[in-house]
Parts: C-alpha cells; structure tokens; sequence
C-alpha cells in the first residue's frame, strides 16, 4: 500500500527532494531492488491478457521469470549492478492489512467470475489484476534465475522495503529501487522508483532525495514518520477525513502525531479501531533488519549461460536464441562496468527539472497506484507458442 498520497504531496510541497534521472546515470551504482514488489508487477502486467497470465507449454506460468529475466538484464548491461531483497514474516502489525487484501482479493474472484458469465472484457481485466498474488514458488523461481545470472540475492528478516533502506543507509548499496514510498519512512536516503519500467515504456525515472525532504517540509525524521503514519500506511489506517496535506499541516502544527491526534474532535474525526500509531512509529524507526556487517559479501559473477538454457529453455521453453543473445550482451557489457564510475572523479551526472516539472512527474506517479506500471510487455517467444494460464486467487500470507 505505501503511504497515502505521498508522492503528491512531496511534489506540491518538496519539489526539490524529486530529480528525474537517465537510466544511464546509474552506472556503476549498486541498487537494491525490492523484489517481491517488482515480481507482483511482472504477474500484472507481462504477457497478459484478461485474467491469463503468460505461461509455456506445461501451463505454467513464466510472466515472472520473463520480467525478471530482461528487465535485470537491461540493468546488467547498462553497468547497474543490481541486489534483490525478498520478502521475510511480515510484522504483526501487518496483519490486518493483510486480511483486507485477502478479502479484496475474494471478492475480485467473485467478480472475476461474474465479469466471465458476462463476457466484460474490461471487468475481466479488472478484476483479474486484483485476483494475483506473489507466490514462494513465484519467489523461489526468481532467486534461482538471479543466481544463475550472477546477481546477489537477500532474503530480509521481515519487509523488504525495511532492508533496502538500511542497506542504503549504511551504504552498501547507493538506494532503492521500489514503487513503495515507505521505503522513505524506513529512512532510505535515495528512493528510486521507475528503474525497472521496460525501455518501450520511456518511463522517467523519478529519485527522491530524503535529506533534501526533510528540509523542504521543515521536518525531522520522527516527524516525517508521524506524518506518513497520519496519511495512512500499512500499519495503521487512515484516519477519515485527513488527508496527506491535512496531516502534514497538523504535524507542522502539533509536533508529533501523538499531539495531533489528542487535538481532532473524535467526534468529527472518529480513530480507526485499532489505532497502533505509537507501535507503527517505533517499527519505522527501527524495524527487523539484517545489519550490514551481517550481510553475506555482494558479489556479481559471469551468468552460468548453461545453467540459464537448462532452467528457461529446458524447463521453462524460453527462446534459446534470445536467452543466448541477452546473455552476450551481459558478458560484453562487463567489462564496461569494470571501469568503476567517473563520478568518482568528476561528480554524478543528474538532469534537474523544474519546481513546475517535478510536481507533475509527481503527480503523474501518483495516479498510478502500486502495482499498476513498471512492467509492460516485453514479448518473449517461447518453444512451440505461449499460452495463457489463469491467474490464481489463492491465500496472500
């Protein structure tokens, strides 16, 4: 879910604290990528049709092995070298917002099959989207890939988000790569978000400074955890009738949102039930991570090319030709990457836009809601055609 109607508001409000980046820049620059968030994406939006996800001979799904498979290589080649954080136990505080996703997704099955009887084919996408779910299998498919393609792979205690964060902040990797503007509440210093977007799509992507958005709202990081708290986020609801630009004045206001809640009429503004925002603030601060000195060494290596054919082209009917090409365009580009980053010398290279420009890429990024871009079709020819596989609607975690 994120945090509510963030990323409009640091464009109304912390314009400087958004910079649009070229895919390029981010040469020689370790990422860690939010996995789990990315993989969900691939299920949404790869080689699918309706409620049909793209899938080889034997029925099962590839959508994900797809999208991880060149977007990652698209990283490589560009001299980015990538860490994928998967997903650990969600926090306890996570549980309720997990048991209105399994209900929302229940209720898109139903509504998928409705939509079906009806031959809606609008409804049929519709609801088809909110059915999918990021499964182990999905997850431990995608880990395999990575390792076989020389990519370092972590497996976060608790959220991914939470992992990315402190690995940016003790500066193992330089950011984040996610959609989920938590990563922030999380105390990430540079958010990344629209890296894995597929170069047909042209996406800009956007890079969130942290410090530079402290600054522009006046705010401290407790503070700036208070707020998103008060926005809404995974860990507490909303409450009714404050939205993003209420609570950040609120908090301006009040100090804290311990003060600023004392201060709503309950009867105007009634608290969600429950309410943990004391708990939700201390999880943000310092949630389950794996310190930096605990990290297994980050090491990239050649991709075990036969590894690669014997997994997606024996198991998984990939196109052999298009798994070894991508493979040569990787190991061609390693050598590149070698030479390290010239900013090391001269400065990072970034393309600044507008006070008027950030808002709208801001804004424009807001409209799309999690889950919703970053993904589009890559097209990939598998051994004897593609066929389509329905989505499943079983239990999230």
């Amino acid at each position: 879910m994120g945090i509510h109607g963030l990323t409009k508001l640091l464009g109304d409000n912390a314009p400087k604290c958004i910079k649009e980046q070229a895919f390029n820049n981010y040469f020689g620059r370790k990422i860690a990528v939010d996995a789990s968030m990315h993989i969900y994406q691939f299920l949404a939006v790869v080689g699918r049709q309706g409620d049909q996800l793209l899938s080889n001979e034997a029925g099962e799904v590839t959508s994900h092995l797809q999208g991880m498979f060149y977007r990652t290589a698209r990283m490589l080649e560009a001299g980015i070298k990538p860490v994928y954080v998967f997903e650990g136990k969600p926090p306890e505080l996570k549980m309720a917002q997990l048991r209105q996703r399994r209900e929302r997704r229940e209720e898109a099955t139903e509504g998928l099959e409705k939509a079906k009887e009806a031959g809606d084919q609008e409804a049929i996408e519709k609801y088809g989207k909110r059915t999918i779910k990021v499964t182990s299998e999905h997850n431990e498919e995608c880990k395999k890939l990575l390792r076989l393609m020389g990519v370092p792979v972590i497996d976060a205690p608790s959220e991914a988000e939470a992992q990315c964060a402190a690995m940016a902040k003790s500066g193992v990797v330089y950011g984040a790569a996610t959609e989920d503007m938590d990563c922030l509440t999380f105390g990430c210093p540079v958010l990344i978000r629209h890296l894995m977007a597929p170069a047909s799509q042209n996406a800009a992507i956007q890079e969130f400074s942290l410090p530079v958005l402290l600054e522009e709202l006046g705010l401290n990081m407790t503070q700036f955890i208070d707020l998103c708290i008060m926005c809404g986020c995974d860990y507490a609801a909303n409450i009714r009738g404050i939205g993003a630009v209420r609570a950040l004045n609120l908090i301006k206001q009040h100090g804290s949102v311990e003060a600023a809640v004392a201060s709503l009429d309950p009867a105007k503004y009634p608290l969600p039930e429950p309410y943990p925002y004391k708990e939700a603030a201390a999880f943000f601060a310092e949630p389950e991570v794996t310190p930096a000195e605990q990290l297994p060494p980050l090491k990239w290596s050649a991709p075990d090319e036969e590894g690669l054919i014997a997994f997606l082209v024996g198991e998984k009917s990939f196109n052999e030709d298009r798994v070894r090409n991508t493979v040569k365009k990787i190991n061609a580009a390693k050598g590149k990457a070698s030479q390290g980053r010239l900013e090391s010398f001269f400065g990072p290279v970034t393309v600044k836009p507008s006070a008027g420009k950030a808002k709208a890429a801001a804004a424009a990024a807001a409209s799309k809601g999690k889950g919703k871009g970053g993904a589009g079709k890559g097209g990939i020819a598998a051994k004897g055609g593609v066929k389509k596989a329905p989505i499943s609607a079983g239990k999230q975690k």
